[in-house]
């Protein structure tokens, strides 16, 4: 069985950095322009180029999403743009618009992969993308493991027709997503926030209404709010559960897919490198050994608890879920506070320079997510060497003893 790579979200420097650092073999990201996600910092195209040539040097490919709905005046410079991408070396975009894709297919060398914002449940729609000059087609959430994998193999073994089809690329490949929230509606295509709150989903600017509380009005007794109980906080009654797969690692290995993608360019930091991490760890133990992997479950999911999660499920993969939309809370579950970044290590006075990012004080427990390592802090230092015992400003950069080596990027966290 091939590896499967790992896909994981970057929606800006940092978070790309955390991404490749915590294991990723593949990120995503978004250009300021033609990519949902409005909200995420984003990339302009000095910035793409300075993210895909960093990415390249530690063997990482870089996908950039293209992949808004377009309407006629977005058209306008779009195809300079793809041009630029293919230029400074993206490995792929990811569109979802055939008009979009009608332009991306012109531009030679460029690998175009389709997104799950075109909804893609049966292989006739695969095998068209396939057609039209795609490489690869990340699926709709809404599917089983069984129809993922006969779109997988009925798609990879079957000839394209496509004179746009780039060399090298007749074995198709197939994405999916293995981690992050979901959406209440068919992969994504929502109204809603678009209605209630003038923010078009569907141009990357969801509002996320479905996670609003909501009562129940009747119509001759205005202004009196019925309440839905399902506890304490309200209802939600179209929110959906988060998804969480890496418990099945062997099930989404034997479909066949090529890639396993996380969800969350507007995640933080942190939440990139935690997440990124477990699953670097489960696919890797799985192919190293499956008893290994089996042995860890408990682990995975203790550490995955550990990232700001709402409720756990596992979609649509074992079948329709009966509970997927019955949210206890929307309440993210935060059981770790991100304190900082290590910047460099001194192996001389053992000491750790770390720019920090929520308060921490000596005296307090912390543990560095990489290497697992757990320790109190003793001494802080600023910069010019002053003692501190709290160290109370964003982005400070301090000195901390450490009992361990430390490398760039560990992350240090407090329970």
């Amino acid at each position: 069985m091939k590896k499967p790579e790992l896909l994981a979200p970057a929606g800006d420097y940092e978070k790309l950095q955390m991404a490749i650092a915590y294991g990723a073999d593949a990120v995503y990201v978004g250009g300021k322009q033609f990519s949902l996600r409005a909200n995420a910092k984003n990339f302009d195209t000095d910035e793409l180029r300075k993210a895909i040539a960093y990415a390249h040097s530690k063997d990482v490919k870089v996908y950039v999403s293209v992949n808004i709905f377009a309407n006629n005046h977005d058209f306008t410079g779009l195809e300079e743009y793809l041009q630029q991408l293919k230029q400074i070396g993206a490995d792929a975009v990811i569109v979802a618009d055939l008009g979009v894709l009608a332009v991306a297919r012109q531009i030679p060398g460029l690998e175009i992969h389709i997104s799950t914002q075109a909804n893609i449940t049966n292989y006739q729609s695969a095998e068209l993308y396939k057609n039209l000059g795609a490489s690869r087609v990340i699926l709709a959430r809404e599917l089983s493991l069984g129809e993922i994998r006969e779109i997988t193999i009925k798609t990879a073994t079957s000839k394209s027709t496509a004179s746009k089809m780039l060399p090298g690329t007749s074995s198709f490949e197939t994405e999916v997503f293995v981690h992050g929230a979901m959406c209440m509606s068919y992969s994504g295509r929502c109204l809603l926030s678009n209605y209630m709150a003038n923010r078009d989903a569907n141009k990357g600017d969801c509002a996320q209404p479905c996670r609003w509380n909501y009562y129940l009005t009747e119509e001759l007794r205005p202004g009196e709010h019925i309440p839905i109980y399902e506890d304490d906080r309200g209802t939600y009654i179209m929110n959906s559960k988060d998804l969480c797969m890496v418990k099945h690692i062997p099930e989404l290995v034997a479909t066949g897919v090529s890639s396993l993608k996380i969800e969350g360019r507007m995640k933080t930091a942190y939440y990139v490198a935690a997440v990124t991490r477990i699953y670097r760890h489960a696919i890797d133990d799985y192919f190293t050994c499956e008893s290994l992997y089996k042995s860890k479950l408990d682990y995975y999911m203790h550490e995955i608890n550990k990232t700001g999660n709402r409720d756990f499920y596992t979609g649509f993969y074992f079948g329709r879920p009966h509970d997927g939309q019955n949210m206890t809370n929307t309440i993210y579950n935060n059981t770790q506070d991100f304190l900082g970044v290590a910047v460099d290590y001194d192996a001389n006075t053992k000491q750790a320079l770390i720019q920090q990012r929520n308060k921490f004080a000596v005296g307090e427990e912390v543990e560095f997510l990489k290497s697992g390592q757990k320790q109190t802090i003793t001494e802080i230092y600023n910069q010019d060497g002053t003692p501190l015992t709290t160290a109370p400003h964003p982005k400070q950069m301090l000195r901390i003893p450490v009992t361990h080596p430390v490398e760039k990027l560990e992350i240090m966290r407090r329970s």
